[in-house]
């Protein structure tokens, strides 16, 4: 005879985050809300060796703080020099977690116990999602973007597929949303160099390994924030109601300068382009930021995103209840 009065089996969730501190922020936010809700059982999955030290330490430290949150570490193939042709440590970091990726399964197939869900960074999606069908079990895609570009990026290959010549294309059409232009996908490229310190030597403060922004963020002194827009520092500047004077460089940057720019959250001067398409001069630089800091109608909206974004990021607020929903049907199905 069954027990009726017995506890509930836990789900047992794997979290798998990317390199990159973007990457991992996110994650290990995702992390702290499981664990504090005591709703399921945690295995942090990260890749070794790491691609910075600032990922080490935070790894290190959240662990710290979280001890029932059971780490794997996932041991990486050296990448062969011989092949390399992008020199950036972040995209060789997520070529060589794609290709070590298979070595995974046999720690994930013996977890105990069993696995429920992995929650997996987009950069590894495709070969994830293969891997959790394996082993029967949902494989959630954690991307770190607006719901806007996340729509673009699922829609290219019908896109691809139904166009001959993307090149001659102004704005992509997506079902349901303003149309989008075609600008919102840049190359990628590097701005900031040693010549950039020595003109700023003596001016001001430029900090040159990783810091919180979300603790600088929420510094009383912090009236604006002038930012690229990746979708992190974008909520970070919602959490706080900072007013962002947006200056997108690539990747989902302009899309998110769009999104800020409409929710009142800040303004965005579209001529200074994408990264050195462009040059904006000091004059204009400090018009903009003037502009931003007079705005009253920008702090004021900015001020009440904040308060929205609070709400919906604190205690049973939409975040966490989302995410509770979750939990929630994937303990049904493991009781």
């Amino acid at each position: 005879m069954s027990n009726s009065h017995a506890q509930p089996l836990l789900p047992h969730i794997a979290l798998f985050p990317c390199a990159g501190m973007g990457h991992l922020t996110p994650f290990l936010r995702l992390a702290s809300m499981l664990s504090s809700s005591q709703n399921c059982l945690l295995t942090l999955i990260t890749a070794s060796p790491a691609v910075s030290a600032a990922e080490s330490t935070h790894i290190s430290l959240f662990l710290s703080q979280h001890p029932k949150v059971n780490h794997l570490e996932f041991h990486l193939i050296p990448s062969d020099p011989t092949t390399i042709t992008i020199p950036d440590p972040f995209f060789l970091q997520w070529q060589s977690t794609n290709h070590s990726l298979h070595l995974l399964y046999p720690s994930l197939a013996s977890a105990s116990p069993p696995l429920s869900a992995i929650f997996s960074d987009f950069v590894v999606a495709p070969s994830m999602g293969t891997m959790a069908a394996q082993l029967n079990i949902p494989n959630y895609i954690f991307s770190p973007t607006s719901c806007k570009f996340f729509c673009l990026m699922a829609y290219l290959p019908t896109l691809l597929s139904n166009t001959s010549d993307i090149s001659t294309l102004t704005h992509v059409e997506i079902p349901g949303l303003a149309p989008l232009p075609m600008t919102s996908i840049p190359p990628v490229r590097d701005m900031m160099g040693e010549s950039f310190m020595e003109r700023t030597k003596n001016k001001g403060i430029v900090l040159k390994a990783w810091v919180s922004q979300q603790d600088i963020l929420e510094h009383p002194a912090i009236g604006g924030f002038v930012n690229h827009c990746g979708w992190n520092s974008v909520m970070e500047a919602a959490r706080e109601g900072i007013p962002v004077l947006a200056w997108p460089q690539h990747g989902d940057q302009r899309v998110n300068a769009e999104i800020v720019e409409k929710a009142g959250l800040g303004i965005w001067e579209r001529k200074w382009g994408w990264g050195l398409e462009g040059l904006a001069s000091a004059e204009e630089i400090r018009n903009k930021i003037v502009e931003l800091m007079e705005h009253e109608k920008v702090r004021s909206c900015s001020k009440k995103v904040g308060e929205e974004a609070r709400k919906a990021s604190g205690v049973d607020g939409k975040s966490e209840k989302v995410v509770m929903e979750i939990m929630q049907s994937l303990m049904q199905k493991r009781n």
